[in-house]
């Protein structure tokens, strides 16, 4: 059995996925899986993914039938995975070569989620985190943690999560739910209400790329209005799933952000309408 499967959701990423798959195939750990979900990909992607999996026998390449989204797609990826532990990574980012074999040695103190931190690649390079220290938290320390920090860790990847709880947190939502943006949010919040010891860790393993053909980038009204639903609707996910926590700052301090960030995504489709 491989020590941790990483899951690549894939949809039209032929200029990046190559470099994705590098940084996965050149990890210093090598006792892993790669699961590509291509999410019915237009251009070359899948054959791309095709030609890796015809020489790395780790790499395992799965179609969807039709297009389900960046969260059913990740989701299909943990059903397939066959590690105790799952990370994620993003077709137009890329891992340190180290990630994989860092992240085992650091769940080796029985942590139910690793928190690691980030380099955003845009005009400069910098920590998206900014984690100052190694540290390890019962879940309500966690929560509180979370609301002192200027970003609220909420994406999948950059962690390492254990792939009984991801199954477990399938009770709560949806998984062929059809999200391409926010998706994050939802899937986090229900994890992290579901570890009992959660650790961040100031080191950077992950490399995130500003692309402006992303979803986040994107400058498409028919995008933009698009993931102002899919935002929308993970907000909904949260409320319906807010009996998980017991800490009442904590849910005031996360709907009034989850709120003031599609409030700013609604007035940047405004913007751009004129």
């Amino acid at each position: 059995m491989p020590k941790i499967s990483i899951i690549i959701p894939i949809f039209n990423m032929q200029n990046f996925i190559s470099r994705a798959l590098q940084s996965c195939i050149k990890q210093s750990l090598s006792d892993i899986e790669i699961i590509v979900i291509d999410d019915n990909s237009t251009d070359f992607s899948l054959e791309i993914a095709f030609e890796f999996a015809k020489k790395d026998s780790r790499i395992k390449v799965f179609k969807n039938a039709v297009n389900l989204g960046t969260f059913a797609s990740r989701n299909e990826g943990v059903l397939k995975a066959n590690s105790k532990y799952v990370m994620f990574l993003d077709a137009d980012d890329f891992l340190n070569l180290n990630a994989c074999e860092l992240a085992l040695k650091c769940a080796s103190k029985d942590i139910d989620m690793l928190c690691f931190d980030a380099i955003v690649h845009r005009v400069k390079f910098k920590r998206f985190y900014s984690f100052k220290e190694n540290l390890i938290f019962g879940k309500s320390e966690f929560l509180n943690f979370l609301s002192k920090q200027k970003h609220f860790c909420w994406s999948v990847w950059a962690k390492l999560f254990k792939r009984e709880l991801i199954l477990k947190g399938f009770n709560f939502f949806d998984k062929d739910e059809n999200l391409s943006y926010g998706e994050d949010i939802i899937f986090c919040f229900v994890n992290f209400m579901l570890c009992e010891k959660i650790a961040v860790f100031k080191e950077c393993i992950y490399n995130y790329e500003f692309n402006e053909n992303g979803r986040y980038e994107n400058k498409n009204i028919g995008i933009l209005r698009q993931n102002y639903l899919d935002k929308n609707k993970s907000i909904e996910l949260i409320k319906s799933n807010l009996t998980l926590c017991n800490n009442a700052k904590f849910i005031e301090k996360l709907l009034e952000i989850l709120e003031k960030e599609s409030k700013d995504l609604k007035l940047r489709i405004e913007n751009l309408l004129g």
